[in-house]
């Protein structure tokens, strides 16, 4: 059995995560972020990405995601409302809904594969969609998330210690 301390310390730290607070830092991050040892500057994350691939990830996201996803990736209205099949229309990955919880391998791994299994009705493109095909449309995707989205993503999933 947990004990009462372990259970009032999981709850403060799943509140700390879920809120919304923007309690910064001198160096960065929020509060979880330094409950958690996290110590990324925003001066020191930045977007580098190669043009070329955006423009190349965008047309292959147009013509192989935007049926389902959206031409902008702004996903299927009410997409958070479960189907009468019980599962979930495409989602934003524009930043505006849960994409960025995931690392660029899950990520990778859920267009290759589909997914998330039991979740959604996403196809699996492996064999249909090269490696490098693939890179290019996730680099166009983060692209589009605003920076503070980017920022959070890149500090707590995607460089996790």
């Amino acid at each position: 059995m947990i004990s009462a301390r372990a259970v009032a310390l999981i709850s403060l730290l799943l509140i700390a995560a879920c809120s919304e607070q923007t309690d910064t830092h001198p160096t960065g991050g929020n509060t979880l972020d330094r409950i958690l040892g996290r110590n990324v500057s925003p001066e020191q994350i930045t977007r580098n990405f190669d043009p070329d691939q955006i423009a190349r990830g965008q047309i292959l996201f147009q013509k192989n995601c935007a049926v389902c996803h959206g031409r902008n990736a702004e996903g299927t209205p009410d997409w958070r409302k479960p189907l009468e099949n019980g599962r979930y229309p495409p989602p934003p990955l524009n930043g505006t809904a849960h994409d960025w919880h995931h690392s660029t391998e899950e990520l990778k791994r859920f267009i290759l594969k589909g997914g998330p299994p039991g979740e959604g009705r996403m196809p699996g493109w492996e064999g249909i969609l090269k490696d490098q095909e693939i890179d290019d449309i996730l680099v166009w995707i983060k692209s589009l998330w605003p920076d503070e989205v980017y920022q959070g993503w890149y500090t707590r999933i995607e460089n996790r210690p």
